[in-house]
């Protein structure tokens, strides 16, 4: 079969036992219900939807159609997140008490993707705190493997507006003339540094060549990537924080920072015997009776069936197909109502932050 809109696929005879939806944001919704209607089992990109309504819509689709809906939080088959969870649920570290954790989006990343890129806008995507960290909210969920029972949050746009603008500076990166003073600069992250080129939809087996050149000159003429990050009409938040109440008096904090050097997670889990500091590339326990250390810092890069997102895209799409094959949702680590579930903790820490309120789940 062959498709001019994604409308047709549910408008023939069901020729598959699943489908992929990897859409952008706003083309989730309406297809998860079409092919959950049309009888087929479904994995759905993150973010669910764009709203708690949307979210819960197809929550109880799912329910209503008995379909495997697996929701791509690939983190939780990350080895190192893996690791992490049996640690935790061994008891190595007694009664977990509270978690910290941290989301290092790295200051040119924000500047791509939402400031001058596809997710820049909260309104036509989804709030940062849901199109960024919801893998965040996800593991938070996942990690202390009980009900949030409320949250407060904070945050908002330092830097990336208008009235922040560098003097002298102009509409575009190519002709302004203190461009060579901006970390931010269009120029230094695609023609210098050579980084998110795949955006461009340009060829890439010649990119060294310095003919290459042109064809990224000539985007960053006319594409929001070659932007002033100042004048993006962006509104998604540069720093986000929340404070997460869960059942059993289990504390979790949370820190979305656009601005570090370095990518990844940082995360810190107190337990009453013990506790766990990690980076995502090793994480070392302490035990306080008898203050042993034990680490684990494997190379994931040698793992079987490693791929993307910290070794987890092989693990999901292998456990999703399994899950199919079998009709046996157990396969996922996570169901389709403990994913919603963390979707509506990052919509309502939203709703917090902008109404300066707490708000209970």
């Amino acid at each position: 079969h062959c498709f001019s809109d994604w409308k047709e696929v549910f408008n023939v005879p069901k020729f598959a036992d699943a489908v992929i939806i990897a859409t952008p944001d706003n083309l989730h919704y309406a297809p998860a219900l079409k092919a959950m209607a049309a009888g087929y089992d479904l994995l759905l990109e993150k973010p669910v939807a764009q709203s708690i309504k949307e979210c819960t819509d197809i929550l109880k689709y799912a329910k209503r159609y008995d379909r495997i809906v697996g929701i791509c939080h690939v983190l939780r088959y990350a080895p190192y997140f893996i690791a992490l969870k049996k640690v935790l649920d061994s008891g190595k570290i007694g009664e977990l008490v509270s978690i910290q954790h941290m989301e290092c989006i790295r200051y040119h990343h924000m500047a791509h993707s939402y400031v001058r890129g596809n997710w820049k806008s909260s309104k036509d995507t989804t709030p940062i705190i849901i199109a960024k960290s919801c893998h965040d909210m996800d593991m938070m969920r996942w990690l202390v493997n009980k009900p949030c029972k409320s949250v407060s949050a904070y945050g908002g746009l330092k830097l990336f507006k208008r009235e922040n603008a560098p003097d002298g500076s102009t509409e575009r990166c190519l002709d302004c003339p203190v461009e060579s003073q901006c970390p931010y600069s269009a120029k230094k992250i695609y023609l210098q540094r050579r980084q998110f080129l795949y955006v461009f939809d340009i060829p890439d087996n010649d990119c060294k060549n310095y003919k290459y050149d042109s064809l990224i000159l000539d985007k960053l003429r006319t594409s929001d990537y070659g932007r002033c990050v100042y004048r993006c009409d962006n509104d998604q938040c540069d720093h986000f924080v929340a404070s997460l109440e869960f059942d059993n008096n289990i504390t979790g904090a949370f820190s979305m920072e656009a601005f570090t050097a370095t990518g990844g997670r940082l995360t810190r889990v107190m337990g009453t015997k013990g506790w766990i500091e990690g980076d995502m590339k090793k994480f070392t326990v302490t035990d306080f009776l008898t203050n042993k250390k034990l680490v684990w810092n494997k190379d994931i890069s040698s793992l079987p069936g490693y791929e993307g997102h910290a070794g987890g895209d092989f693990g999901i799409v292998k456990d999703f197909v399994l899950a199919v094959a079998h009709r046996d949702t157990s396969y996922l680590t996570s169901t389709i109502d403990l994913s919603i579930e963390s979707h509506v903790m990052g919509f309502l820490a939203e709703k917090s932050r902008v109404l300066k309120k707490r708000i209970d789940m």
